[in-house]
């Protein structure tokens, strides 16, 4: 009666409810976002104020304490070994990935508001693995980390928008030396109305803005009117959008099928997130594009760019 993929997703979200989430938060995940999940679960314990840790590399499990720090599963030695080994009390200390230890880092800025400490972190980052790498090994794990967080009440929407704030200020300052030229191809990215969460966008315009695009960043919660028109204003080829929460907004299918009237038909729409399955009827019915992740979204964009520019949006551009 049911296929094995019926089966490994009932035992996927078995594994995450026993590790502490709630079904109705995971139901609408996608088969790939609750392996995610689940494979986080398998290496992190939850520190007593709810904080997933995720991050130690003890063989043995691991967790952060309150203050920040690794600590050894049960089956560490209670030494401060890298790998957790040996059999003790478990109140050793342990080595963390240098992409582990600057995502506690900037974990712990966020918990504490502290705007500098932030700031050096997304720094170490870009230093130790470029602008590029620190999207998809810093951003992009703290945004889902934040996001799992917040969902079970271990963070309020202040530190989200706090973390947003000091990745735009970042982004926007590194990127200067590496401005667009004035031919390069456009996009809008924002939020659409009612979805708060701003970091996955921030992400997709910063990601963008690395492929030589000049990424045109709303924000979030913008009214669908007013994205198709910075569209238009813009000549963009397309529109990227961020849908993380809610997965249940009764209002949204209507908002995205208007933006899809105001815009011209060459302009794209596409759309991401870990909301994004709970709206796919919709996103089938108006033509979207889905990316599952940034790998998706460098391979879309390299397809735009190839594709033959409509000389209507050349002459809108230039004010024709």
């Amino acid at each position: 009666m049911y296929t094995e993929e019926d089966v490994e997703r009932l035992r996927l979200l078995a594994r995450a409810t026993a590790g502490g989430h709630k079904i109705g938060f995971i139901a609408r995940l996608s088969a790939e976002d609750l392996r995610r999940l689940v494979s986080t679960l398998q290496t992190a314990e939850v520190d007593e104020t709810g904080v997933e840790a995720g991050l130690s590399g003890a063989s043995g499990g691991g967790r952060l304490t309150a203050d920040g720090s690794a600590v050894a599963g049960e089956g560490g030695n209670g030494h401060g070994s890298s790998n957790g080994g040996g059999g003790g009390n478990g109140h050793g200390k342990v080595a963390l990935r240098p992409d582990q230890q600057l995502l506690r880092d900037a974990l712990s800025a966020t918990l504490g508001f502290d705007s500098g400490a932030f700031q050096q972190t997304l720094e170490r980052a870009a230093v130790a693995f470029g602008h590029n790498g620190m999207l998809h090994r810093l951003v992009c794990p703290l945004a889902h980390e934040l996001g799992d967080l917040w969902q079970r009440g271990a963070v309020t929407a202040a530190h989200e928008h706090f973390a947003s704030a000091a990745i735009r200020e970042f982004v926007a300052r590194s990127a200067r030396p590496f401005a667009a030229k004035d031919g390069a191809p456009r996009v809008i990215v924002a939020t659409p109305s009612g979805q708060l969460h701003e970091l996955g966008a921030l992400l997709v315009a910063a990601a963008a803005n690395n492929l030589g695009w000049r990424a045109v960043y709303l924000g979030a919660s913008l009214p669908a009117a007013e994205i198709a028109g910075a569209a238009i204003q813009n000549a963009a080829r397309a529109v990227l959008l961020s849908v993380v929460y809610p997965a249940d907004d009764a209002e949204l299918p209507a908002d995205l099928e208007q933006l899809r009237r105001h815009l011209p038909e060459g302009v794209r729409i596409v759309v991401g997130g870990r909301a994004v399955e709970s709206y796919r009827e919709v996103l089938s019915r108006i033509g979207a594009v889905v990316v599952r992740d940034l790998e998706d979204l460098y391979a879309l964009l390299e397809r735009l760019r190839s594709e033959p520019v409509d000389q209507g949006v050349v002459a809108r551009r230039n004010g024709h």
